[in-house]
Parts: structure tokens; C-alpha cells; sequence
């Protein structure tokens, strides 16, 4: 490192603050690749930061960054993700994490104890990024100059609040009680718009829900820069460490040196650092030698402004950018100038997320796009504005057009970008001319999420000055430049034989036909991509919305873009682009989401259960001071595991190498079936059972065939990545990849009798009855990914005498147990296997979770030391298996009047190579289908055995398909009977007595059966029949966005198993329970707490409330607790509450004789001293019970949503959803609420976002937040409105409960049934057009899920097309 000497900035340290304390790493400490991530939670004891992706995409490893200008003599705060940010970068920085925002010994801060009173923690894992979000949006907005804010609220704004999350996932809650915390400090907040909480009752006044609230001082936001970083020397680090290098130069003479000094050691690799945003979407598989951080070089990271325009350094972040070009947009440039720059920055504020623009700069984002093909947005919308960029390539300086930047040949790492200019525009005004120019200037993109946080499907701008003449009608383009990106296409590119066409020429109807036709044969993505008639069919809406207000006769085009003024277009051009806008852009809601009702009864029968109790732990979990499993701080001598999978879907397995010549870097062992002492064995239950690796052939793409251990979890992933698996695929039958190909040969898993469904009724007869035959239709299901935030993690730790000690984030804690105990040929009591908490499950963390704690403890023996594991997302999404594809094949029989007779159905499901749970899935789809009376119900359902990868259960297995079969059948009677789909809905809801005919016993009481009345009252509650008039009124009037509207009804078959509990109480009164149940953010824990609070309270008259807080609620420990079975199935915190109530039953009676005779001496009973007597007298204050249930209990419940739709887009908005659900008498109404939501979301997921595509091999392609979409807080309804019914007492169940986790899945149907009524809409606009009207246009499939491509199909690729052809044929 001699030659960097001579700069006279060698820094051989790194000095930084976390949290206030100082850091000091010295050279040869600090590895330059490692991330924030990997340093917070592997070297201090700050853990709050979790790795969700690794890709910058989830928001879970957010932390606040802080850094100190001496000039002006301010702090700027900004989140980035830790898990892109490079350790070495942070020289002199602060940085804050959850648990420096506040903590259980420093006090919590308001945010974490908001986001504990309106609910917004379940599971917990993104909670602490969530709070780090609103921290750093509380901190600069008490920066800016607005006005003084009310008392207790901060300068933040409603809409600032709501953005400050956007780019942070949950799994859990359904985002709305997150944004209702967030929206509480916000200064323009209406407080009765805030959610149900735990703060104030209804109708309290303002005043009173003020003071209830926990109080907000805005000092508490001005953070403290560390004094002691300010002395230290602001220049970047150039360290030199085992090898490596990094280097901080502070000029570009100081950088030119570096790259000639690296060239000239050839064979050394280099990487270009500013914020290393990139590595989340290219994701980095080697350690380079070099890293060059541009930070520092003056020239790359100033602003120049002047007449010309703005200058933009490289290394500015995109953040910076946005920032300047909004002050500009008000600045002193001309008004043409002023559009540009405003429109820029609008459209850059939808590029990834906040906390990624944050660190990424402007630069890398182009460098991106000319190097890989990245589908850069800001490559697009700076091309048409003429922008300049200036490169250095070695020594010499060059200054190019984007154009002409973006067309060479990729550039190689000695290129470097070094600014930007967006060049000022300004029209030339002829006063003496007969004609008024215009200067106009649009950005567009179509993403599967409104705010950013998604590439692009295609993203396009477009520039061009309008001449119109005084004295006649009609616009002519004097300057047309168009640019379209994102498509597939290797970079942006300019339309110019568009351009050359249009210029010169007066915008007519025929003239914009043409140039779309023009169009149509110059955007064309490239072969194999999927969607890309869609994304040409983008391109020409685009260019439609631009023109089109541009044409003289905006009456006709306008319909739901114009506001359809046929006065003079040049008074109303500017009204006109606004409107045009607006009508697109959907609804304009001031905020993402308006005020949502949550109308909630609270019970008093059994206090302090059927309270509001707020989530136990939710406090912790939002400091990030819960403890996750591998939040367990690494044991002495740890290694860590990865998975080595197949690539190949069945394939003999001859060899694994690794690509490299040495072993990989930290490399320890590679452990295979041949390392297992016991049987080979990764999961066995009652289902069926699952080897850990593969023996001789790998049987599915994702298969596990080894696992690497090395001395980091990085070190073990790279390993993974680096083994090259030799296959022999010689006589082997091809593998099955399909349903249909497992049906031709004969390739299936048996369903034992005990678990087939029976047949309803006879299918003949009611065939025979039928008026209408539907015959041999098809419905195809795919799957779904779980998105858990914390993927599979395990600890194995070898203890005394040949036992085993394994922590794992599992729903089946025992299963895992008897699992470990096999592979390792050991008796079970030598096993203890610990959970404490799940960062989400969701099905995906039953049998799933329960092979990585098997791999663990399987290497742990092996090599006699601890041995963990945290599972990479890609790794997981590939091995996951998730929800199970289907195809739907039924016949259905129906009268004239939409009664359905007969319903008969083929269903095969794709259960993947091993059982797992699949047996169970006949039952749980025929259970969820019976909602309707289907007269008579038929149906053959094969399991297929197929070689992909096992299917598991996923929230609501089987339920949620059959609720969208039997919607999709109840849609196609009614479009062939031309009725309304409402009608023919509810002429087919059960009567008491059909119920009882497709139920049996489960049926219950006839007061029971609440789903009629529902159906009723949700009418009545959602105004549904005059909003389906109004939306009918908005098709009519709107051409270009239709609306549609869908009430659903939801039945669903629960069944409760048999649960074991303990309840002890220590001599000091305090109180421990153990569960079977495992909590997973569901709210097991905190019902169980309330329950027991109750049973034990009975001892004297008003003592259950006192005794909550005594109550603790520990770890699933197996060999404390035995029998503990699993957690899922939406029952298990209710049998988890009634085997914990009959403890404390035992208990009440072990005290009965000691309560009455202190009541006799005394008069009174204090718990504490009733409690140290008893343990004088050794009463056994310990008490175990299970709890066996004597029968199933049912759910009922309904819905309806509102739904509209882009028809230039695709673009679906859910603007309303309403949902009344039967909760029988909820055992916390708070957490019920939060299941609700929370599963309706992920509803959503399934029915309109989340494809899981995998290749020809069946391997996995959407591995990622880049490629995986879950619905965000722009994403959910913007008003959503839940009804919990108090449906009252039934006495089988417990405490009169029903469960509310998974059934209320289902009901997101509701807003994919919306989605195609809209549809329907268009396809009748279509057909109008096309000059048919064709009956058909109602009868179609759509898919599932219903993304914007799916949608925009349906409605029409060529309706622009169509509707311009309609339009000349009428003039």
C-alpha cells in the first residue's frame, strides 16, 4: 500500500459511531466487502437489523446514517440499507439503529410505543426498520422551515408519514395499522382517521385522545452527532487489508493514478464504490481486490448550476438529485426548464425506495444501464431533455450525448462516469407569428407498484413544442423526441422514425393512428421475454396519452382522459393535461389511504379476555431487542452452513467440485448423505417422510444434495455458490414436470380413507334437473411463495453426554425433535430442540424448517462444534416448495334463474416430489368449496407426484383455491345466463337445511348459522347497491379506466387438535406458562397470557386483570413440554388458551382449601401471600394438562370490494374493501383485527401480484424482491373497513371463539372478482368499437394472479387501436 502513501491521506484505521459509541477497526480488522449488515450483527451487540433480502428491497436492515459537514456546519440523516452498505465507506459517519431510537433500560421512544398501541407488530422482524423509517422522517422534517405544529405532533406531513414505509415489506399486518402509528405524529393528521388502538375508546374528544397517546417532544428527534466524529478527519479510508485494497481518493488526478497502478497489475480486479447499491441486483459471487469509493473526489459529487442548465455529479446520490431539481423547479429558470426538472424529479421518486435512492447515485444507475442492460428509469427520462454526460477513460476526457454514451459498446472498469447535464430549455416566442407555442414534457412507467420499489414494465418520455394556429383549429409538432426504455431492450432508445413523422405535421385522429402504427413496429422487445405484446401495447397507450388531448376533436377521444371542453385547445391545453392526468393516474387520494372504519365489540365475559390486550413483546420487537434464532450470538468455534441444490429436476449425482482450483475461501467441510450417522431423514410425520439429501439421484431442480460449512455465513454462501454438482442422466426416464404428464404415467400419492372428503348429494339427478350445462371447463392455479421476512434459520450446539441442543424457527418444534433424533441414530431424550419466536411462518416454517434444523444438527455431530445456518431468499424461494399449483377441470348444471343443480369437478394438484402435508389438501378444498349450495357436488381430486419440489402448506392450503373455483364457476353461470354474478351469488347461499346436507354435524345450531344475515348487513354497511349504480354511472362516462365491484361469501370447515400446556407459579406470585403453540406474530402468546390471567384470577372476586402482568409466557422447549405437536390450521392459540385453562382449573382447585381459610382468618386475600403460604405448605403449584377437543367448529363471514382499472395500463387500484367477519367472541379483538387484515393482504398477494415462474426444469426464476412481488402499503385498499361480529356464545368452543388467522385469505377473491367485472366492462367498450356486440365478451378466464399485463390482455392490447379505427369510422 506504499504507493498511496505519497497522496498524504493515508488512513490506516476506520472510525465510526453506532449508536453513539465509538468504533475504531484498524486495517488489518476489517475485511473491505463486508457490509453494515454483516458488522452490526456478527460484531456488536446491536441485532436489531435483520437480513429480509440482501437486494435493498424489503427495508428490514434499515439504519439511520449521519454524517458531518464542517462547512455549513449541519448533520444530514438518511436511511440506507444495511445490507448493501460497505463498511469501509463509513469513515467518520454515525449510524442509529432501532435499539438507539429507544430501548427497554433507555426508555422507548414514542414511535415504538405508538406502533405497540395501534397494533402494528406482529410477528415483529421488519418492525425494527419500520421504526428506523418514521425516525428518520420525524428528524428532517423537524429540519425544514415549515411552521410551528400543534402540541405533541411533529412537522411531519400525512403523506410524508405514509411514504416514509412504502419501501419497507410486512408479511403480517396488512400495513394499515403501521401507517395509522406512523400517521400519528403527522401534523395535518384528522385524529378520527387513525385506526382502532389501545390509546382511546371511540367517540373520546380530540383532547382526550391527545393525552392518551404517548407523548412526542420534538427535541426527542434532534439527534446528537457524536462530538468526538467531528474532531476526526473527514476523508475517506485507504486501507489495505489480506490482500485487498480500498482506496478513498479526493481528486480525479489522485483516481486516474489508482486505475493506471491497477491496470498495470494485470490480472487484479477492481469495483467502483459510491453507494454499492448495484450489488442488490447483481449479485456478487467473488471478494474483489480493489474498491475505489468516488465519495471523496470534490468534482463527482458537486451540483453546477447556471443559464445552461444543471450540472450533476456522478457520485450524487439520486436522493440529492431529486432534492435540487424540486428547488429548481421553483428556481430561476425559464418555465420550459422548470416543467423538466420538476418532472424528473417526480419520476425519479418512484425508482427503488427511499433508503436505496438514498446511497445510490445517479451515476451508478447509468453506468448500470450502459455496462448491463440495466432497465434503467432515469436513462429514459433523460434522453428526449438532450442530456450531456461527461466520461474519463484513462487520461482522457470525453464529452458525449446520453444517446451516443448509452449506444457504445459496454465500457470496461478503467470508464468513469464523472457528471450529468440536463440542459435548460426555453421556447423561442415570435410576438409577429400567427400561432401559440407550447412546450410540453411527460414521464410514464408502468410498474406492479405505484410508488417505486419495482422495475418497470416499460418507462418512457416524451418532449415536443406545439405550434397552434390563432385563427383555425388543430396543433402542429414543431419538436417531437420520444424515448421508451425497460422493455428488453439493450438500452433506451429514441423513436425517431416516430419523431420524423410527426414533426411538421397538424395532430389529427388518423395522423395519431398512423404514428401508433409506426410505433408498433419500433418498440419491440426481444424474443423470449415474457409480457412483451404488452409492453408494445405500453408503449402505444403512452404516446395516446401524450397526443391525444393534442387532437382537435377532444370530446370523442377524451372519455376518462380529457375533461372533454371542445373550446379552444390552447386556453385548455394545460386543464387538459392536468385532467388527463388525473383520470389515468386513478383516483388522486391526497394520501395512500383515506380514513378506513374498524368497528370492533369488545367482550367483558371472561376479562381480561376478549380485551384489546396490546401483543406481548411488541415493545421489544419494535427496539429490535427480540431475540430471533440467529439473533443467538454465535457460540465459540461456530461454523455456518449452506445449501448445495440441483439444478436438474432428475439427475444421478456423480461428483461435486468447486470451480476454483483451492478450497473456496473459510471453506471447513462438505457434508452428504454419507455424513448422516442415523437414517436419512429430513422430516417425518404422520403426512409421510422426506430424505435430507439426495442419495443417489436428485429428484427435483432445488433438491438438496450437500451442505457446505465454512467459517462465516458468507464465506458458506459463496462456497454454495461456487460447487459444481457432475450429473448422469443415462436410462433415466425424463422427470415429470407436469399435472397432465403424472396422470399419463400414472404418478400419484394416496389419500388414506379416513381423509377423503364424501360426495354431496347425486350428480345425475341434479344434472338432469338443469335448464344450462356448462361442460369440461378449465381453470389453471400456480403457486405461492410464503415470503416469510426471516427465512430458515437453525443453531445446532453438541452438548454433554452425546446430546444434541438445536434453536430453530419452527412451527413444528416436535416433529423437528423426533426428526433430528432418527437422522442421528440417537434417543430422543438426548434432543432438545428450542423456539422461541418465527419471523413470520405462514406454513412455510412446518414441515419446511424442519430439514435446516436437521442439516444443522446433522454437521454439529459430524464435526463436534456448533454449526448455524440463516438460509439466503434465493436459496429459499428456490427450495420452498409453497402453495400447490392445480388444474380445474368441472361440468356444472343450472336452472334459468341461476340456482345451480349439480357441480361436478376434476381437480389434479401438483403436491411435488414428497408428501409433505398434501394429503390433507382433498379435504381442506372440498371443506371450502360447500360454502355454496351446489344442489348436488361431485369430484375426483388426484394428488400428483411430480418431480418439483414438495408443496407444503400455505396459510389456508387448499382453501383459497377453492374459494376461487368456486367463484370462477358462480362467474361463469352468470355470464351465461347474461345476470348479474350478485344474483346468482346469493340465490345460491346455503339455507339452514342445505347446510346441514353439506356439513353434517359441523352445521352447528341454526342461531349459529350468522352467514345470511351477514350477507344482509354487509349490503346495508357498504352501501353496495348504490355504489354498484354509481360505478355503473362511471363505466358509462369514463372510457379509458372502468371500475368494478364483487360481495363474496366465505365458509370454512376448522377443526381444533389436541394441545399440551403448563402453568407453574414461583414463590413470589409470578406466573410461567409453556404452550404447544408456537407464536409466529399470530398473538398466541398474548391470548394465552389473557387466559391465563383469567383462570387464575377466578380465585377471588375482580383479581384476573391484576394478575396480567404477572403472567410470562416462555420458549417451546420439547423436552420441558412434550407432545406440542404443530402450529397452523388457524386453531392452535385457541387449543393452546383451553389446555392452559384446564391448568389453571387444577391449580384454583389446589388452592381452594388455603383461599377459604385465610379468607376465615383474615377477610381479605392478597395473591402473593396466598401464593407463599401455599408454597410453606408445598401445595404443587406446577400443572400440566392437554387439552383433547370433542368436535370441529365452523367459520362464516363475508365480504366486498371495489376495484379499478387502467385500461392504457393494466393498473389495478383496490379503492374500497369491506369486511364483516364472525369471530363467535373474539379472545382479543386487536389481534383478530390484525389476522384479518393481515391474511386479506396476503389474499391480495395471491389473487393479483405474486407470480412464482420457474424454467423448463422447474427450477425457481422469481428468486428475489427484484422479480417476487408482495403487496405494499401502496398496493392495499385505500379505504378498508373490517366489521369483527360478536356472533355470541357457543358453547363448544373455547371461550365461544372462532379462529381468524386463515379463512379471512380467502376473502381477497372478492377483489379479483371486482377486477374482472371491470374487465367485463372493457370488453363490452372493446366490442362497441369493434362494432359487434359480441355475448362472449363476458366469457373468459382470468388468471390467477390477475398482474397488470394478465389485466391490460384482457381488456385489449389494441383498444387504443381499435378505439382510433372506431373514432375515423364515426367522424
Amino acid at each position: 500500500m506504499g504507493e498511496v502513501a505519497a497522496d498524504g491521506e493515508r488512513k490506516e484505521s476506520l472510525v465510526f459511531a453506532i449508536n453513539g459509541e465509538r468504533f475504531e477497526l484498524s486495517e488489518s480488522d476489517i475485511d473491505p466487502s463486508i457490509t453494515l449488515l454483516e458488522f452490526l450483527r456478527s460484531r456488536t451487540p446491536f441485532k436489531s437489523v435483520k437480513l429480509g433480502c440482501g437486494e435493498g428491497g424489503c427495508g428490514a436492515c434499515i439504519v439511520l446514517l449521519s454524517k458531518y459537514d464542517p462547512v455549513l456546519d449541519q448533520v444530514k440523516d438518511s436511511t440506507v440499507s444495511s445490507c448493501l452498505t460497505l463498511v469501509c465507506s463509513l469513515n467518520g459517519c454515525s449510524i442509529t439503529t432501532a435499539e438507539g431510537v429507544g430501548n427497554s433500560k433507555d426508555g422507548f421512544h414514542p414511535i415504538q410505543e405508538r406502533f405497540v398501541g395501534f397494533h402494528a407488530s406482529q410477528c415483529g422482524f421488519c418492525t425494527p426498520g419500520m421504526c428506523v423509517s418514521v425516525f428518520s422522517a420525524l428528524v428532517n422534517a423537524e429540519k425544514s422551515n415549515r411552521s410551528e405544529p400543534r402540541p405533541g405532533f411533529s412537522k411531519l406531513t400525512v403523506t410524508e408519514a405514509e411514504k416514509a414505509i412504502a419501501g419497507n415489506l410486512c408479511r403480517c399486518t396488512g400495513y394499515r395499522p403501521i401507517a395509522d402509528a406512523c400517521k400519528s405524529f403527522a401534523a395535518d393528521v384528522d385524529m378520527e382517521d387513525l385506526g382502532y388502538n389501545s390509546f382511546w375508546k371511540k367517540g373520546e374528544s380530540h383532547e382526550e385522545k391527545m393525552s392518551r397517546l404517548p407523548a412526542y417532544n420534538r427535541n426527542s428527534s434532534n439527534l446528537k452527532f457524536p462530538e468526538f466524529l467531528k474532531k476526526e478527519i473527514k476523508a475517506g479510508a485507504n486501507l489495505a487489508s489480506k490482500g485487498y485494497h480500498w482506496y478513498s481518493p479526493s481528486s480525479i488526478e489522485k483516481l486516474q493514478s489508482i486505475l493506471q497502478k491497477n491496470e498495470a497489475d494485470d490480472g487484479t480486479s477492481t469495483k467502483i464504490v459510491v453507494g454499492n447499491t448495484g450489488a442488490g441486483y447483481y449479485k456478487e459471487l467473488e471478494q474483489y481486490d480493489n474498491y475505489i469509493d468516488l465519495k471523496h473526489i470534490p468534482e463527482l459529487s458537486i451540483i453546477v448550476k447556471d443559464q445552461t442548465g444543471i450540472e450533476i455529479g456522478a457520485a450524487v446520490t439520486i436522493s440529492k438529485a431529486i432534492e435540487v431539481l424540486k428547488q429548481e423547479s421553483v428556481g430561476d429558470f425559464p418555465l420550459e426548464s422548470k416543467t423538466v426538472f420538476k418532472k424528473i424529479a417526480d419520476h425519479m421518486e418512484k425508482i427503488a425506495s427511499g433508503f436505496v435512492r438514498n446511497s445510490g447515485s445517479v451515476g451508478g444507475n447509468l453506468m448500470m444501464a450502459q455496462r448491463k442492460q440495466f432497465p434503467s428509469d432515469i436513462a429514459t427520462i433523460l434522453l428526449p431533455v438532450d442530456a450531456i454526460v461527461n466520461i474519463m477513460i484513462g487520461q482522457k476526457l470525453e464529452k458525449l450525448t446520453l444517446e451516443e454514451f448509452l449506444g457504445r459498446p459496454p465500457l470496461d472498469s478503467r470508464a468513469i462516469l464523472l457528471s450529468i447535464k440536463i440542459p435548460s430549455w426555453e421556447l423561442t416566442k415570435d410576438i409577429s407569428s400567427e400561432t401559440d407555442t407550447k412546450f410540453l414534457f411527460e414521464t410514464y412507467r408502468a410498474a406492479s407498484r405505484p410508488l417505486g420499489n419495482a422495475l418497470p414494465y416499460l418507462n418512457a418520455a416524451f418532449l415536443a413544442e406545439v405550434s397552434f394556429c390563432r385563427n383555425s383549429t388543430g396543433a402542429t409538432l414543431n419538436t417531437c423526441r420520444l424515448s421508451f426504455g425497460a422493455y428488453a431492450s439493450k438500452h433506451p432508445i429514441r423513436a425517431s422514425n416516430v419523431e420524423e413523422f410527426l414533426i411538421g405535421k397538424v395532430l389529427s385522429v388518423g395522423l395519431l393512428y398512423e404514428a401508433i402504427k409506426l410505433l408498433e413496429t419500433t418498440v419491440i422487445p426481444k424474443d423470449g421475454i415474457s409480457h412483451s405484446a404488452y409492453k408494445s401495447s405500453l408503449a402505444v397507450g403512452f404516446l395516446f396519452e401524450f397526443l391525444s388531448p393534442l387532437v382537435d376533436t377532444p370530446d370523442q377521444i377524451s372519455g376518462g382522459l380529457c375533461n372533454g371542453d371542445n373550446s379552444s385547445m390552447l386556453r385548455d391545453y394545460n386543464s387538459k393535461i392536468e385532467d388527463n392526468n388525473d383520470k389515468l393516474n386513478g383516483t388522486k387520494f391526497p394520501t395512500l389511504l383515506s380514513s378506513s372504519k374498524q368497528n370492533i365489540q369488545s367482550g367483558n365475559d371472561y376479562p381480561p379476555v376478549g380485551q384489546p390486550v396490546t401483543k406481548v413483546g411488541a415493545a421489544i420487537q419494535a427496539s429490535g431487542e427480540a431475540v430471533f434464532v440467529d439473533d443467538i450470538p454465535a457460540p465459540g468455534n461456530c461454523l455456518y452452513g449452506a445449501f448445495v441444490y440441483s439444478t436438474e429436476p432428475l439427475a444421478r449425482v456423480k461428483s461435486i467440485t468447486f470451480t476454483s482450483r483451492s478450497p473456496p475461501v473459510g471453506f471447513n467441510a462438505l457434508i452428504s448423505v454419507k455424513d448422516i450417522p442415523g437414517k436419512n431423514l429430513g422430516c417425518t410425520s404422520i403426512f409421510g417422510e422426506e430424505p435430507l439429501y439426495a442419495d443417489e439421484f436428485a429428484q427435483f431442480a432445488g433438491d438438496r444434495i450437500a451442505f457446505v460449512v465454512a467459517d462465516t455465513q458468507k464465506h458458506a454462501d459463496l462456497a454454495a455458490n461456487l460447487a459444481v454438482i457432475d450429473y448422469d442422466k443415462d436410462n433415466l426416464n425424463p422427470p415429470i414436470l407436469s399435472v397432465e404428464e403424472a396422470v399419463k404415467r400414472g404418478s400419484f400419492f394416496e389419500v388414506p380413507p379416513f381423509l377423503s372428503p364424501k360426495q354431496v348429494g347425486d350428480f345425475s339427478k341434479g344434472m338432469a334437473e338443469a335448464d344450462r350445462q356448462i361442460l369440461s371447463a378449465e381453470i389453471k392455479l400456480g403457486s405461492q411463495y410464503y415470503f416469510y421476512m426471516e427465512t430458515q434459520t437453525a443453531l445446532a450446539m453438541p452438548d454433554e453426554d452425546n446430546s444434541m441442543v438445536v434453536y430453530t424457527s419452527t412451527q413444528c418444534p416436535q416433529i423437528a425433535h423426533e426428526t433430528i433424533a432418527q437422522c442421528l441414530g440417537l434417543p430422543a431424550n438426548n434432543i432438545r430442540v428450542i423456539t422461541r419466536r418465527l419471523g413470520g411462518g405462514f406454513g412455510g416454517k412446518s414441515l419446511r424448517a424442519v430439514t435446516a434444523a436437521t442439516a444443522c444438527a446433522v454437521a454439529a455431530y459430524k464435526l463436534q462444534r456448533p454449526v448455524r445456518m440463516y438460509v439466503n431468499r434465493k436459496t429459499d424461494m428456490i427450495m420452498a416448495g409453497g402453495r400447490h399449483p392445480m388444474k380445474i377441470t368441472y361440468s356444472v348444471g343450472f336452472k334459468e334463474s341461476g340456482k345451480i343443480t349439480a357441480l361436478k369437478l376434476d381437480i389434479l394438484i401438483d403436491a411435488g416430489v414428497f408428501p409433505d402435508v398434501s394429503i390433507i389438501l382433498p379435504g381442506a378444498i372440498v371443506g371450502s368449496l360447500k360454502k355454496y349450495d351446489w344442489g348436488a357436488l361431485n369430484f375426483d381430486l388426484k394428488l400428483c407426484k411430480t418431480n418439483r419440489p414438495s408443496r407444503s402448506a400455505m396459510r389456508a392450503p387448499g382453501e383459497v383455491q377453492a374459494s376461487f373455483i368456486a367463484e370462477a364457476i358462480i362467474e361463469h353461470v352468470a355470464s351465461t345466463l347474461s345476470v348479474e354474478v350478485d344474483t346468482v351469488r346469493s340465490i345460491n347461499l346455503h339455507t339452514y337445511n342445505s347446510l346441514g346436507f353439506f356439513y353434517k354435524s359441523a352445521a352447528g345450531e341454526p342461531l349459529e348459522y350468522t352467514l345470511p344475515a351477514i350477507w344482509d348487513q354487509l349490503a346495508t354497511s357498504s352501501s353496495f347497491h348504490q355504489r354498484t349504480e354509481m360505478i355503473q354511472e362511471f363505466n358509462r362516462s369514463n372510457k379509458w379506466r372502468k371500475r368494478g365491484i364483487s360481495r363474496v361469501p366465505v365458509m370454512q370447515e376448522m377443526s381444533v387438535r389436541p394441545t399440551p400446556a403448563k402453568v407453574s407459579i414461583l414463590s413470589d406470585g409470578s406466573i410461567v406458562v409453556e404452550v404447544g403453540g408456537v407464536d409466529m406474530g399470530q398473538g398466541l402468546w398474548t391470548k394465552v397470557k389473557q387466559v391465563a390471567a383469567y383462570g387464575l384470577g377466578l380465585i377471588k372476586p375482580g383479581g384476573t386483570e391484576e394478575l396480567l402482568e404477572k403472567v410470562r409466557v416462555i420458549q417451546s422447549d420439547t423436552l420441558s413440554l412434550i407432545q406440542g405437536g404443530f402450529t397452523g390450521g388457524s386453531t392452535t392459540s385457541e387449543s393452546s388458551c383451553e389446555a392452559v385453562r384446564l391448568c389453571c382449573n387444577v391449580l384454583l382447585e389446589r388452592l381452594t382449601s388455603l383461599k377459604e381459610k385465610s379468607m376465615e382468618q383474615t377477610g381479605t386475600l392478597e395473591w402473593e401471600t396466598l401464593i407463599l403460604q401455599a408454597y410453606q405448605i408445598s401445595v404443587n403449584l406446577s400443572a400440566n394438562s392437554l387439552f383433547i377437543p370433542d368436535s370441529t367448529s365452523m367459520q362464516y363471514l363475508n365480504y366486498g370490494a371495489a376495484v379499478e382499472v387502467n385500461l392504457l395500463t393494466g393498473e389495478t387500484t383496490i379503492l374500497r374493501s369491506d369486511i364483516i367477519y364472525d369471530c363467535g367472541q373474539s379472545l382479543n379483538p386487536a389481534v383478530d383485527l390484525g389476522q384479518i387484515e393481515g391474511a386479506y393482504v396476503q389474499g391480495i398477494g395471491f389473487f393479483m401480484f405474486e407470480e412464482y415462474p420457474t424454467n423448463s426444469n422447474g427450477l425457481v426464476t422469481a428468486n428475489g424482491t427484484w422479480s417476487y412481488k408482495i403487496p405494499t402499503l401502496d398496493t392495499i385498499p385505500k379505504q378498508f373497513n373490517v366489521e369483527i361480529l360478536n356472533s355470541g356464545h357457543h358453547q363448544k368452543r373455547v371461550l365461544s371463539s372462532k379462529a381468524s388467522g386463515e379463512p379471512p385469505l380467502t376473502l381477497a377473491v372478492s377483489v379479483h372478482c371486482a377486477t374482472r367485472a371491470a374487465i367485463v366492462e372493457a370488453r363490452r367498450q372493446l366490442g362497441s368499437w369493434n362494432g359487434v356486440d359480441d355475448p362472449n365478451s363476458t366469457a373468459f378466464q382470468l388468471e390467477v394472479p390477475a398482474v397488470m399485463p394478465v389485466v391490460k390482455e384482457r381488456c385489449g392490447l389494441d383498444s387504443v387501436e381499435k378505439f382510433l379505427q372506431w373514432t375515423m369510422g364515426t367522424k
